[in-house]
């Protein structure tokens, strides 16, 4: 059987409107099972957040998205993370097994069917804490699937068994990566500050759950399998989410998988070629925020 799938959504009806099209259009959806969680409006919410919020649940009403569906709508506002944790770990208690797919993250008609060999072939390699779709637009030729070390967030799916591992505790997955002098490896040899990121979240300037299931995973030497060519584009970066912004949209565009992954079983290790792809785009883009900065200036 298919791995049941969630779905997070807010108050971005468009976005969820696309998201969902697209999770439709897998020849898969049909004999799935969807669980949809709708997170209900803050204290403080603004006419326009109550309408956008009742808009975004009329879309995810609007039609039989997978074969079964299954809605919750909040009353209050739990926020991403709260939501994440909980949708997954009550959807996968009762499974097994999980896809996740949040509202600005389109998906490749291939995405199912990706998703799904993955957690079929690597359900009893208990060092494969995940599967996931998204993939950056790296330079370098890559194997059609690769491991990478620790968790990722856009589009990914996993067991039970890896769930197990998470560790909702922000300042203990970053006193342990101190003390096993891991922070630099964990930041991709310093190209991407994943540490500050972690620290931001003990210090309540984010409330990112991905942070800590990547440093959970990372911290038990746990790997990610990841494909060649996105099954994934995060649409979200039109500053209509939390974390991203229209100035990521570039940095992270990508052109969604035209065919199948060709999905076949690799040695479950870190792979030294992924993860330099990965560190060469993370300096990419960062010498490309300098020259924009640098630019700036110069117009000054």
């Amino acid at each position: 059987m298919p791995a049941p799938i969630v779905f997070f959504a807010y108050k971005r009806p468009d976005h969820a409107q696309r998201v969902l099209e697209s999770l439709a259009a897998n020849k898969e959806a049909a004999d799935s099972e969807l669980y949809v969680f709708a997170d209900g409006p803050k204290a403080n919410a603004s006419p326009e957040d109550l309408a956008n919020i009742a808009a975004t649940r009329e879309v995810i009403r609007s039609r039989k998205w997978c074969g079964t569906v299954h809605i919750t709508e909040k009353v209050q506002n739990e926020g991403l993370a709260n939501s994440v944790i909980s949708g997954v770990s009550q959807v996968i208690a009762r499974h097994g097994k999980v896809i996740v797919v949040e509202d600005d993250l389109v998906l490749s008609p291939y995405f199912l069917q990706y998703m799904n060999a993955g957690l079929e072939m690597y359900e009893d390699d208990a060092q494969v804490a995940s599967i996931h779709g998204y993939v950056y637009p790296v330079q370098e030729q890559l194997p059609p699937t690769f491991f990478i070390r620790g968790a990722d967030c856009w589009g990914w799916a996993t067991w039970e068994r890896a769930w197990k591992q998470f560790e909702p505790d922000g300042k203990k997955l970053y006193d342990a990566l101190r003390l096993k002098g891991e922070g630099k490896e964990f930041n991709f040899n310093n190209s991407y500050d994943y540490m500050k990121m972690l620290r931001k979240q003990i210090n309540g300037q984010n409330d990112s759950w991905a942070i800590r299931w990547n440093a959970s995973a990372f911290l038990k030497n746990m790997l990610t399998l990841y494909p060649s060519r996105s099954m994934v584009e995060n649409i979200g970066m039109d500053a209509s989410g939390t974390h991203m912004d229209a100035n990521d949209a570039v940095s992270f565009k990508v052109q969604l998988a035209d065919k199948p992954v060709l999905l076949e079983k690799i040695p479950v290790e870190a792979s030294p070629k992924g993860t330099s792809a990965f560190e060469a785009y993370f300096n990419s883009i960062k010498l490309s925020l300098f020259q924009k900065v640098m630019n700036r200036l110069k117009k000054k």
